[in-house]
Protein backbone atom coordinates (compact mmCIF):
# COMPACT_ATOMS: atom_id res chain seq x y z
CA UNK A 1 0.00 0.00 0.00
CA UNK A 2 3.00 2.39 0.61
CA UNK A 3 4.59 1.91 -2.25
CA UNK A 4 1.53 2.17 -4.48
CA UNK A 5 1.13 5.53 -2.34
CA UNK A 6 4.34 6.82 -2.77
CA UNK A 7 4.60 5.98 -6.66
CA UNK A 8 1.01 8.21 -6.72
CA UNK A 9 2.34 10.98 -5.65
CA UNK A 10 5.83 10.72 -7.76
CA UNK A 11 3.70 10.47 -10.59
CA UNK A 12 0.98 12.93 -9.52
CA UNK A 13 4.09 15.35 -8.63
CA UNK A 14 6.04 15.27 -11.83
CA UNK A 15 2.81 14.35 -14.26
CA UNK A 16 2.61 18.00 -15.34
CA UNK A 17 5.95 18.42 -16.49
CA UNK A 18 5.95 16.64 -19.80
CA UNK A 19 2.35 17.40 -21.07
CA UNK A 20 1.11 19.71 -23.49
CA UNK A 21 4.93 20.67 -24.86
CA UNK A 22 4.21 21.31 -27.99
CA UNK A 23 2.66 24.85 -27.28
CA UNK A 24 6.20 26.31 -25.94
CA UNK A 25 7.63 28.55 -27.79
CA UNK A 26 11.18 27.87 -29.30
CA UNK A 27 14.17 29.87 -28.14
CA UNK A 28 15.30 32.33 -31.14
CA UNK A 29 18.58 30.38 -32.05
CA UNK A 30 20.68 33.35 -32.96
CA UNK A 31 20.86 34.48 -29.64
CA UNK A 32 20.79 31.56 -27.68
CA UNK A 33 24.31 30.12 -28.71
CA UNK A 34 26.33 29.83 -26.44
CA UNK A 35 29.46 30.25 -27.73
CA UNK A 36 28.71 32.32 -31.00
CA UNK A 37 29.30 36.05 -31.63
CA UNK A 38 26.67 37.18 -29.71
CA UNK A 39 28.34 35.84 -26.27
CA UNK A 40 30.44 39.09 -25.17
CA UNK A 41 28.80 41.15 -22.34
CA UNK A 42 29.16 40.46 -18.41
CA UNK A 43 27.59 37.80 -16.35
CA UNK A 44 23.86 39.00 -15.81
CA UNK A 45 23.73 40.65 -19.17
CA UNK A 46 20.11 40.54 -20.72
CA UNK A 47 20.50 39.43 -24.39
CA UNK A 48 16.52 39.90 -25.01
CA UNK A 49 13.06 39.93 -23.14
CA UNK A 50 9.92 39.06 -24.08
CA UNK A 51 6.27 39.55 -22.31
CA UNK A 52 4.69 35.99 -22.42
CA UNK A 53 2.07 34.27 -20.75
CA UNK A 54 2.10 31.82 -18.02
CA UNK A 55 -1.50 30.55 -17.18
CA UNK A 56 -0.56 28.66 -14.32
CA UNK A 57 1.20 31.79 -12.62
CA UNK A 58 -1.32 34.14 -13.51
CA UNK A 59 -0.97 37.18 -10.65
CA UNK A 60 2.22 38.54 -12.29
CA UNK A 61 3.90 40.17 -15.29
CA UNK A 62 5.66 37.66 -17.19
CA UNK A 63 9.26 38.49 -19.11
CA UNK A 64 11.17 35.37 -20.60
CA UNK A 65 15.23 36.45 -21.01
CA UNK A 66 18.23 35.12 -22.28
CA UNK A 67 21.17 36.69 -20.02
CA UNK A 68 25.04 35.74 -19.82
CA UNK A 69 26.31 33.50 -17.23
CA UNK A 70 29.87 31.73 -17.29
CA UNK A 71 30.27 27.72 -17.44
CA UNK A 72 31.54 25.28 -15.07
CA UNK A 73 34.99 26.85 -16.55
CA UNK A 74 34.34 30.22 -16.48
CA UNK A 75 33.13 30.32 -20.19
CA UNK A 76 30.86 32.52 -21.65
CA UNK A 77 27.26 30.96 -22.24
CA UNK A 78 24.06 32.39 -22.79
CA UNK A 79 21.01 31.12 -20.35
CA UNK A 80 17.30 31.44 -20.79
CA UNK A 81 14.99 32.36 -17.59
CA UNK A 82 11.83 33.79 -17.05
CA UNK A 83 10.92 36.58 -14.82
CA UNK A 84 7.68 36.95 -12.98
CA UNK A 85 6.51 40.61 -11.18
CA UNK A 86 3.80 40.31 -8.81
CA UNK A 87 0.59 42.26 -9.48
CA UNK A 88 0.52 43.20 -5.79
CA UNK A 89 3.89 44.02 -4.75
CA UNK A 90 5.58 43.88 -1.28
CA UNK A 91 5.50 47.37 0.37
CA UNK A 92 8.80 48.94 0.75
CA UNK A 93 11.53 48.17 -1.66
CA UNK A 94 11.19 45.47 -4.49
CA UNK A 95 12.09 42.05 -3.10
CA UNK A 96 14.01 39.42 -5.37
CA UNK A 97 13.76 35.76 -5.66
CA UNK A 98 16.53 34.07 -7.40
CA UNK A 99 14.35 30.48 -7.62
CA UNK A 100 16.40 27.38 -9.32
CA UNK A 101 13.71 24.46 -10.08
CA UNK A 102 14.07 21.17 -9.34
CA UNK A 103 15.23 18.11 -11.85
CA UNK A 104 12.58 19.37 -14.33
CA UNK A 105 14.32 16.91 -17.28
CA UNK A 106 17.58 16.94 -20.01
CA UNK A 107 15.31 18.16 -23.30
CA UNK A 108 14.82 22.08 -23.93
CA UNK A 109 10.94 21.99 -23.65
CA UNK A 110 11.47 20.83 -20.01
CA UNK A 111 13.03 24.45 -19.54
CA UNK A 112 11.09 25.90 -16.52
CA UNK A 113 10.39 29.18 -18.65
CA UNK A 114 8.90 26.81 -21.35
CA UNK A 115 6.90 24.66 -19.32
CA UNK A 116 5.59 27.67 -17.29
CA UNK A 117 4.25 29.28 -20.25
CA UNK A 118 2.94 25.85 -21.24
CA UNK A 119 1.04 26.03 -17.80
CA UNK A 120 2.91 22.29 -16.86
CA UNK A 121 5.71 23.50 -14.71
CA UNK A 122 4.83 21.14 -11.29
CA UNK A 123 6.49 24.11 -9.53
CA UNK A 124 3.83 26.91 -10.29
CA UNK A 125 2.43 26.56 -6.76
CA UNK A 126 6.21 27.54 -5.26
CA UNK A 127 6.28 30.11 -7.22
CA UNK A 128 2.86 31.31 -6.47
CA UNK A 129 3.48 31.65 -3.43
CA UNK A 130 6.49 33.76 -3.64
CA UNK A 131 4.59 35.90 -5.63
CA UNK A 132 1.69 35.98 -3.14
CA UNK A 133 4.19 37.36 -0.91
CA UNK A 134 4.26 40.42 -2.89
CA UNK A 135 8.14 38.56 -4.49
CA UNK A 136 9.53 39.32 -8.11
CA UNK A 137 10.40 35.96 -8.75
CA UNK A 138 13.82 35.29 -11.34
CA UNK A 139 13.64 31.18 -12.67
CA UNK A 140 17.09 30.29 -14.34
CA UNK A 141 16.12 27.52 -17.00
CA UNK A 142 20.63 26.47 -16.49
CA UNK A 143 23.15 26.02 -18.57
CA UNK A 144 21.99 24.22 -21.44
CA UNK A 145 18.43 23.43 -20.14
CA UNK A 146 16.27 25.64 -23.14
CA UNK A 147 19.14 26.69 -24.81
CA UNK A 148 21.82 24.75 -27.41
CA UNK A 149 23.74 22.34 -25.94
CA UNK A 150 23.26 19.89 -22.98
CA UNK A 151 22.25 20.39 -19.59
CA UNK A 152 24.84 20.47 -17.32
CA UNK A 153 22.60 19.17 -14.65
CA UNK A 154 24.61 19.26 -10.60
CA UNK A 155 26.99 20.62 -11.89
CA UNK A 156 27.83 23.03 -8.51
CA UNK A 157 29.69 26.12 -10.01
CA UNK A 158 27.36 26.02 -13.29
CA UNK A 159 24.70 26.02 -11.70
CA UNK A 160 25.43 28.45 -9.23
CA UNK A 161 26.52 30.91 -11.57
CA UNK A 162 23.23 30.45 -13.31
CA UNK A 163 21.23 31.11 -10.21
CA UNK A 164 23.41 34.49 -9.37
CA UNK A 165 23.24 36.00 -12.59
CA UNK A 166 19.20 35.56 -13.91
CA UNK A 167 18.95 37.66 -10.03
CA UNK A 168 21.66 40.21 -11.90
CA UNK A 169 19.61 39.62 -14.91
CA UNK A 170 16.48 40.54 -13.27
CA UNK A 171 18.09 44.02 -12.27
CA UNK A 172 18.66 44.24 -16.10
CA UNK A 173 15.25 43.02 -17.69
CA UNK A 174 13.36 46.57 -17.40
CA UNK A 175 10.95 45.56 -14.88
CA UNK A 176 11.90 47.76 -12.02
CA UNK A 177 13.94 45.66 -10.08
CA UNK A 178 16.69 48.45 -8.79
CA UNK A 179 20.33 47.07 -8.53
CA UNK A 180 20.61 47.17 -4.51
CA UNK A 181 17.37 45.43 -4.41
CA UNK A 182 17.01 43.02 -1.75
CA UNK A 183 17.21 39.09 -3.00
CA UNK A 184 17.47 35.74 -1.25
CA UNK A 185 17.53 32.40 -3.25
CA UNK A 186 14.92 29.75 -3.06
CA UNK A 187 15.55 26.06 -4.39
CA UNK A 188 14.67 22.27 -3.50
CA UNK A 189 16.67 18.85 -5.09
CA UNK A 190 18.54 19.84 -8.15
CA UNK A 191 17.47 23.52 -6.97
CA UNK A 192 18.43 23.59 -3.45
CA UNK A 193 21.69 22.33 -4.63
CA UNK A 194 22.02 25.45 -6.67
CA UNK A 195 20.62 27.81 -4.10
CA UNK A 196 23.57 26.09 -1.49
CA UNK A 197 25.99 26.38 -4.43
CA UNK A 198 25.14 29.74 -5.08
CA UNK A 199 24.79 31.42 -1.34
CA UNK A 200 28.83 30.06 -0.99
CA UNK A 201 29.77 31.46 -4.08
CA UNK A 202 28.37 34.49 -3.96
CA UNK A 203 30.88 36.53 -1.41
CA UNK A 204 33.27 35.94 -4.48
CA UNK A 205 31.11 35.29 -7.90
CA UNK A 206 28.90 38.00 -7.34
CA UNK A 207 29.34 40.61 -3.98
CA UNK A 208 27.47 43.41 -5.00
CA UNK A 209 24.25 41.06 -4.89
CA UNK A 210 22.48 42.02 -1.61
CA UNK A 211 21.69 39.09 -0.75
CA UNK A 212 19.58 38.27 2.09
CA UNK A 213 19.38 35.42 2.87
CA UNK A 214 19.08 31.58 0.84
CA UNK A 215 16.36 28.89 1.31
CA UNK A 216 18.22 25.05 0.32
CA UNK A 217 15.90 21.93 0.43
CA UNK A 218 17.24 18.98 -0.28
CA UNK A 219 20.62 19.98 -1.71
CA UNK A 220 22.11 16.71 -3.25
CA UNK A 221 25.74 18.11 -1.91
CA UNK A 222 27.71 15.09 -2.01
CA UNK A 223 26.86 13.63 -5.59
CA UNK A 224 28.92 10.47 -4.33
CA UNK A 225 26.25 9.47 -2.21
CA UNK A 226 23.21 10.51 -4.01
CA UNK A 227 24.52 8.45 -6.62
CA UNK A 228 25.02 4.98 -4.86
CA UNK A 229 21.37 5.61 -3.33
CA UNK A 230 19.63 6.15 -7.00
CA UNK A 231 21.78 3.34 -8.42
CA UNK A 232 18.80 0.49 -8.85
CA UNK A 233 16.04 2.45 -7.60
CA UNK A 234 12.78 3.93 -8.90
CA UNK A 235 14.79 7.33 -9.43
CA UNK A 236 17.99 5.75 -11.19
CA UNK A 237 17.16 7.71 -14.20
CA UNK A 238 18.15 10.87 -12.46
CA UNK A 239 21.71 9.11 -12.00
CA UNK A 240 21.31 9.01 -15.80
CA UNK A 241 20.79 12.39 -15.53
CA UNK A 242 24.49 12.99 -13.67
CA UNK A 243 26.15 11.04 -15.95
CA UNK A 244 24.89 13.46 -19.03
CA UNK A 245 25.64 16.84 -17.38
CA UNK A 246 29.31 15.35 -16.36
CA UNK A 247 29.70 14.32 -20.33
CA UNK A 248 28.15 17.96 -20.77
CA UNK A 249 30.38 20.25 -18.51
CA UNK A 250 33.48 18.15 -18.83
CA UNK A 251 34.27 16.94 -22.30
CA UNK A 252 37.48 15.58 -21.79
CA UNK A 253 36.55 13.07 -19.39
CA UNK A 254 35.40 10.48 -21.73
CA UNK A 255 32.46 9.47 -20.43
CA UNK A 256 30.94 7.92 -23.43
CA UNK A 257 33.54 5.74 -23.55
CA UNK A 258 33.06 3.88 -19.98
CA UNK A 259 29.47 3.41 -21.36
CA UNK A 260 28.47 0.40 -23.29
CA UNK A 261 25.83 0.67 -26.36
CA UNK A 262 22.97 0.35 -24.50
CA UNK A 263 24.53 3.24 -21.80
CA UNK A 264 25.10 5.14 -24.70
CA UNK A 265 21.61 4.57 -26.02
CA UNK A 266 19.94 5.28 -22.60
CA UNK A 267 21.89 8.89 -21.91
CA UNK A 268 20.47 9.81 -25.88
CA UNK A 269 17.36 9.03 -24.58
CA UNK A 270 16.96 10.62 -21.73
CA UNK A 271 18.58 13.69 -23.05
CA UNK A 272 15.11 13.72 -25.10
CA UNK A 273 13.38 13.16 -22.01
CA UNK A 274 11.72 15.02 -19.14
CA UNK A 275 11.52 13.84 -15.70
CA UNK A 276 8.09 12.01 -16.06
CA UNK A 277 9.28 10.56 -19.06
CA UNK A 278 12.63 8.91 -17.01
CA UNK A 279 11.46 8.09 -14.27
CA UNK A 280 8.16 5.98 -16.00
CA UNK A 281 10.92 4.50 -18.04
CA UNK A 282 13.74 3.26 -16.02
CA UNK A 283 12.26 2.35 -12.49
CA UNK A 284 14.89 -0.38 -11.36
CA UNK A 285 17.56 0.05 -13.67
CA UNK A 286 21.09 -1.29 -12.67
CA UNK A 287 23.84 1.23 -13.75
CA UNK A 288 25.78 -1.87 -14.14
CA UNK A 289 23.99 -2.83 -17.38
CA UNK A 290 25.12 0.32 -19.12
CA UNK A 291 28.99 -0.19 -18.26
CA UNK A 292 31.36 -1.02 -20.73
CA UNK A 293 32.94 -3.28 -18.35
CA UNK A 294 30.17 -3.96 -15.87
CA UNK A 295 30.79 -2.39 -12.93
CA UNK A 296 28.44 0.50 -11.97
CA UNK A 297 28.67 3.90 -12.05
CA UNK A 298 29.76 4.59 -8.35
CA UNK A 299 33.01 2.62 -8.93
CA UNK A 300 33.76 5.64 -11.43
CA UNK A 301 33.46 8.50 -9.06
CA UNK A 302 36.18 7.12 -7.06
CA UNK A 303 39.04 6.84 -9.81
CA UNK A 304 40.53 9.26 -11.64
CA UNK A 305 40.33 11.30 -14.20
CA UNK A 306 36.56 11.47 -12.67
CA UNK A 307 37.12 11.55 -8.78
CA UNK A 308 39.08 14.87 -9.11
CA UNK A 309 35.72 15.79 -11.42
CA UNK A 310 33.21 14.62 -8.67
CA UNK A 311 35.12 16.44 -5.88
CA UNK A 312 34.71 19.61 -7.55
CA UNK A 313 30.99 19.51 -6.68
CA UNK A 314 30.91 19.31 -3.25
CA UNK A 315 29.09 21.80 -1.65
CA UNK A 316 30.27 23.14 1.97
CA UNK A 317 33.96 23.96 1.12
CA UNK A 318 33.24 28.11 0.89
CA UNK A 319 31.68 30.11 3.72
CA UNK A 320 27.77 32.04 2.59
CA UNK A 321 27.79 35.43 4.15
CA UNK A 322 24.15 35.30 4.44
CA UNK A 323 21.90 33.29 6.43
CA UNK A 324 20.44 29.90 5.10
CA UNK A 325 17.80 27.35 6.01
CA UNK A 326 18.30 23.84 4.94
CA UNK A 327 15.56 21.85 5.49
CA UNK A 328 15.55 17.99 4.94
CA UNK A 329 13.05 15.35 4.96
CA UNK A 330 14.47 12.13 7.60
CA UNK A 331 12.89 9.42 5.03
CA UNK A 332 14.29 10.89 1.69
CA UNK A 333 14.68 8.44 -0.85
CA UNK A 334 16.77 10.47 -3.58
CA UNK A 335 18.59 12.59 -1.65
CA UNK A 336 20.23 11.28 1.34
CA UNK A 337 18.93 13.05 4.51
CA UNK A 338 22.77 12.65 6.08
CA UNK A 339 24.01 15.03 3.59
CA UNK A 340 22.31 17.89 4.38
CA UNK A 341 23.33 17.20 8.12
CA UNK A 342 26.87 17.33 6.99
CA UNK A 343 26.81 20.16 4.70
CA UNK A 344 25.60 22.57 8.02
CA UNK A 345 28.13 21.26 10.31
CA UNK A 346 30.66 22.37 7.88
CA UNK A 347 29.23 25.81 7.18
CA UNK A 348 28.86 26.31 10.84
CA UNK A 349 32.08 24.90 10.85
CA UNK A 350 32.89 28.19 8.80
CA UNK A 351 31.09 30.35 11.14
CA UNK A 352 28.10 30.80 9.16
CA UNK A 353 24.69 31.31 9.93
CA UNK A 354 22.41 27.99 9.25
CA UNK A 355 19.33 27.06 10.28
CA UNK A 356 18.71 23.36 10.04
CA UNK A 357 15.73 21.81 9.79
CA UNK A 358 14.53 17.91 9.47
CA UNK A 359 11.52 17.06 8.73
CA UNK A 360 9.40 13.90 9.28
CA UNK A 361 7.72 14.32 5.64
CA UNK A 362 7.58 11.09 3.97
CA UNK A 363 10.26 10.89 1.53
CA UNK A 364 11.62 13.60 -0.87
CA UNK A 365 8.69 14.20 -2.57
CA UNK A 366 6.75 14.73 0.86
CA UNK A 367 9.61 16.93 1.93
CA UNK A 368 8.95 19.78 -0.43
CA UNK A 369 5.28 20.84 0.63
CA UNK A 370 6.71 20.37 3.95
CA UNK A 371 9.42 22.60 4.19
CA UNK A 372 7.43 25.12 1.92
CA UNK A 373 6.00 27.13 4.86
CA UNK A 374 9.37 27.21 6.85
CA UNK A 375 10.78 28.61 3.61
CA UNK A 376 8.48 30.98 3.23
CA UNK A 377 8.74 32.03 7.05
CA UNK A 378 12.15 32.19 6.98
CA UNK A 379 12.70 34.43 3.38
CA UNK A 380 10.23 37.09 5.05
CA UNK A 381 12.12 37.25 7.91
CA UNK A 382 15.24 37.87 6.16
CA UNK A 383 13.67 40.85 4.10
CA UNK A 384 12.57 41.87 7.26
CA UNK A 385 15.95 42.34 8.39
CA UNK A 386 14.31 39.85 12.07
CA UNK A 387 17.04 38.18 14.17
CA UNK A 388 17.80 34.83 12.94
CA UNK A 389 17.52 31.37 14.83
CA UNK A 390 20.61 29.65 13.80
CA UNK A 391 21.07 25.97 15.06
CA UNK A 392 24.69 26.32 14.79
CA UNK A 393 25.20 26.17 18.62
Amino acid sequence: MRTRLRATIVAGVVAGVVAVVAAVVAVPQALASPDGPGADGDPGDVVSAERVLTPTVPAATATRILYRSLDTDDRPVTVSGIVLTPLVPAPGPTRVIGFAAGTQGLADRCAPSRQLQAGTEYEAPAISALLGSGYTVAVTDYEGLGTPGEHTYVNRAAQAHALLDVARAAQRAGVGVPEDAPTALYGYSQGGGASAAAVELAPEYAPELNLVGAYAGAPPADLRATGRLLDGGPFVSLLGYAVSGFDAAYPDLGVQDLLNDRGRQVVAELREQCTQDSVLRYPGLRSESLSADGRPISAFLDEEPFASRVDEQLIGRRTPEAPVLIVHSLTDDIVPFEQSRELAQRWCAQGADVEFQPTPAPGHVGGYPAGSPSALAFLKARFDGQPTHSTCD
